[in-house]
């Protein structure tokens, strides 16, 4: 189980030289296919309160109507214009969904879909969010507007010219039948001026000639969000997509118990700015025997339209939404990077199989039990003397821990005791959850 565990972590890390988050608020969070009304809500009752730095959205561009298969997750991922109008709102909500937000100190990081339209199935006419008219097999889009002189065709190396392998990095990257913007509006580098009905950013770093970018100051031109307070993220969502990316195909391979430990290590981890899911649908979903998730949409009604984030009376999600982010062990887990940031990477200890722990300076230490045996040892935790609570299984309340305590001694060592059957084979403590 070793190298699945690392190879989990890997897959859910990224990192970005400026985040541009608020201080001591080192994580996102990717509410993915949210509408902007559950955002705002979720930032100001949430996301705030629990330390989340920032919330990336779905790309809220306009985009075609897929109806076979019906609206699946990836049709958010063929643009028909730069509109602000998806099934998780328009404008007006996502000018809403911003101001509130940053209030409350989340930041907003957009999935922005940039160098490539809707592809030539999608044939022509109105199906589109906004209702905007497009014809994709003569590339034609008015309402950007783009036209064929703006397009680079045949440019996939498959027999068709479409994506055959998304194992197959030169298909991949280059997009197979969605048409590739080359024209002047993304050719060398030059600033980008998106047709959002505002200044969207800045291109300033490109990967490939012009399948990456990183932007900054979107929204400067609204007045509401300071050019060092955002950034928009892009990727290339074809290359994740060999990857289980879309909605609850991200966790289909674990359990929820080894997605935690993973999630808890990489939130315990020194390294970057870290990004957690939130999806819809877990596990796998089946159909006649046929593995769904691929194509699934978020959670909707009779009309099509997605359903809103319900919260339930133990702070889950219903309506179908999953929330791995309230979870209280990623949440506990959240705090605990806020808390041990800056601290430096000490103490590691392993047993040379899948028992692994280590500290975060003076103020964290988290230990993992992933083998098929129980774990029972002393370790430094380099933590000042006192009782602690575990965040994993539970919390500090008052001057109360609803959990496993940890007695840390004057010399900073501590025992560990760990089932390799308890539902969550993980312990941390950090300074704030001290008795």
């Amino acid at each position: 189980m070793g190298i699945y565990f690392l190879l989990l972590v890997v897959g859910l890390c990224w990192g970005q030289y400026n985040p541009n988050t608020v201080p001591k608020r080192t994580s996102i969070v990717h509410l993915f296919e949210w509408r902007w009304q559950d955002i705002a809500e979720e930032c100001e009752r949430y996301l705030a309160p629990n330390g989340f730095g920032g919330v990336q959205i779905s790309p809220p561009n306009e985009n075609v109507i897929i109806t076979d298969p019906r609206q699946p997750w990836w049709e958010r991922y063929q643009p028909v214009s730069y509109k602000l109008c998806t099934r998780s709102g328009n404008e007006t909500g996502f000018r809403d969904m911003v101001t509130r937000c940053n209030n409350v100190g989340v930041h907003i990081y957009v999935d922005a879909v940039i160098n490539h339209m809707c592809g030539a199935n999608a044939g022509a006419g109105d199906h589109a969010t906004c209702g905007s008219y497009f014809n994709a097999k003569t590339e034609d889009f008015p309402a950007v507007p783009y036209s064929g002189w703006d397009f680079n065709d045949h440019k996939c190396k498959s027999r068709s010219g479409n994506i055959e392998d998304y194992h197959d990095i030169s298909q991949v990257i280059d997009l197979g039948g969605e048409p590739i913007k080359g024209s002047e509006y993304f050719g060398n580098g030059r600033v980008t001026e998106f047709k959002y009905g505002t200044k969207l950013g800045t291109v300033i770093r490109k990967w490939n000639g012009e399948k990456m970018a990183y932007l900054k100051n979107w929204g400067e031109d609204w007045g509401f969000v300071p050019s060092d307070r955002a950034l928009v993220f892009v990727d290339n969502h074809d290359n994740q997509r060999g990857h289980g990316a879309g909605g609850a195909s991200i966790l289909t391979f674990w359990d929820a118990r080894l997605y935690k430990m993973a999630v808890g290590f990489m939130l315990a981890h020194p390294y970057g700015v870290t990004r957690v899911m939130s999806s819809f649908r877990w596990p796998r979903h089946f159909q006649n025997g046929k593995d769904v998730n691929d194509w699934y949409g978020p959670p909707s009604n009779a009309d099509g339209s997605t359903k809103s984030v319900t919260i339930n009376p133990d702070t889950t999600c219903g309506n179908d939404w999953v929330c791995e982010h309230r979870w209280r062990q990623i949440r506990n887990m959240v705090i605990f990077r806020n808390v041990v940031d800056g601290e430096p990477f000490s103490n590691w200890w392993d047993n040379g199989s899948n028992q692994v722990a280590f500290g975060r300076g003076n103020k964290g230490f988290i230990i993992f039990n992933n083998d098929d045996w129980s774990l029972n040892v002393s370790l430094q935790t380099g933590l000042p003397a006192g009782t602690y609570c575990d965040i994993i299984s539970g919390q500090k309340e008052g001057d109360l821990c609803t959990a496993v305590e940890v007695h840390v001694a004057a010399d900073g060592m501590a025992n560990f005791l760990i089932g390799n059957e308890d539902q969550d084979p993980f312990i941390a403590i950090h300074v704030d959850a001290k008795l």
